[in-house]
């Protein structure tokens, strides 16, 4: 998380991740969630928020749910359920249920059926947003698996030269097993910078950096300023000089693998909600285990060992930050700013729900 999106530690208030736990667990079942999806939804905003992926975590996150719950705009009690089933390939309809409650769901349908096939691959519609995609790819791990995650959700993002939202943020993940070093997992939206990120910087007062959005006509803001008001968000690159076409590229592509090979259409033309992609590789299948595991240990150390840039201090891979930011906030509380514990505490005064917050 780069510093511009941190609440500042002389204001933050650390809370311990279990108790933040039991406060988001509460406000779902009060928003009549069943007690086993709302402790899975509960998991994927708790694992942002441990790791610092604060732009996905409870911050953001919660208020847009309870929001979309009041206004009848989720389902709390979806038949999730598989439309398609044959052998590698498996689609589900979400009936607009919370992606964050489902998506593990599918992504262990993935490692499961991988079991059989060696890879396999997962597809799901008519759902709603399910969070950072890091938490999917990871489940792979544990498996001796390789996990892939996609989302088509949104349309913030204008295609190269263009001046109309046509494209999700579509963030991509992968997770890769190691031995002694943390795990490979990189999280990242194929656009500029995650969309999210954008309400974090209005949180501290931060400012958006050069080829991160436009202006309200579509032109790419090439300066350090504060949150525009009306903006559309560039595609990963910022501008076609410096490579905007190719997060073009990969963001269509994502439109393609969520949406359209599903039936349900892509971009401005996506029908039934939200279109999530998961695919697991048994690694077993192409190569031994422990093999795989050294080398990525050897790659992953060459990554570490690598001589940094003048003025960087060293140089780190995806993944490792993140492992390191999980052993220092379970040490000591996910930092938070004040005004998101007290929307908390209002929330929760709201709904009837106990918590343990400071």
């Amino acid at each position: 998380m780069l510093d511009r999106f941190k609440v500042p530690d002389e204001i933050a208030v650390r809370v311990k991740q279990e108790d933040m736990r039991h406060a988001v667990e509460g406000i779902f079942k009060a928003l009549e969630m069943p007690a086993a999806e709302a402790e899975a939804a509960a998991d994927v905003l708790l694992y942002a928020d441990i790791r610092g992926i604060d732009s996905h975590g409870v911050s953001n996150m919660m208020r847009a749910y309870v929001a979309m719950f009041r206004a009848g705009q989720m389902n709390p009690k979806p038949n999730l359920h598989r439309t398609l089933d044959h052998m590698a390939a498996i689609n589900y309809d979400c009936d607009r249920g919370l992606g964050l409650a489902q998506s593990r769901e599918m992504m262990m349908a993935a490692v499961e059926r991988a079991k059989e096939t060696g890879v396999a691959v997962v597809t799901a519609m008519n759902g709603r947003h399910y969070g950072a995609c890091a938490y999917y790819a990871h489940v792979g791990l544990d498996h001796d698996m390789v996990g892939i995650s996609m989302t088509a959700g949104g349309l913030l993002v204008a295609p190269t030269q263009g001046a109309e939202r046509l494209l999700g943020l579509n963030p991509l993940g992968i997770g890769a097993p190691s031995d002694k070093e943390a795990p490979f997992i990189f999280d990242a939206s194929m656009s500029s910078v995650a969309g999210n990120k954008i309400e974090l910087l209005r949180r501290v007062g931060g400012h958006v950096l050069p080829g991160w959005v436009t202006d309200v006509d579509g032109a790419p803001v090439m300066e350090e300023t504060q949150v525009p008001q009306d903006f559309m968000m560039l595609p990963l690159g910022g501008t076609r000089e410096i490579g905007s076409h190719k997060g073009f590229g990969l963001s269509f592509m994502i439109e393609i693998l969520c949406g359209m090979l599903q039936g349900t259409g892509g971009g401005p033309h996506r029908r039934k909600g939200t279109a999530h992609y998961f695919m697991a590789f048994d690694i077993a299948r192409f190569t031994e285990v422990a093999l795989f595991k050294e080398d990525m240990d050897a790659y992953l150390r060459s990554i570490l060992d690598c001589k940094p840039a003048p003025g960087e201090s060293r140089v780190v891979y995806p993944g490792l930050p993140e492992h390191e930011t999980e052993i220092e906030r379970r040490a000591n509380g996910i930092p938070y700013h004040p005004e998101v514990v007290e929307w908390f505490k209002k929330t929760t005064a709201e709904l009837g729900v106990e918590h343990n917050l400071p």
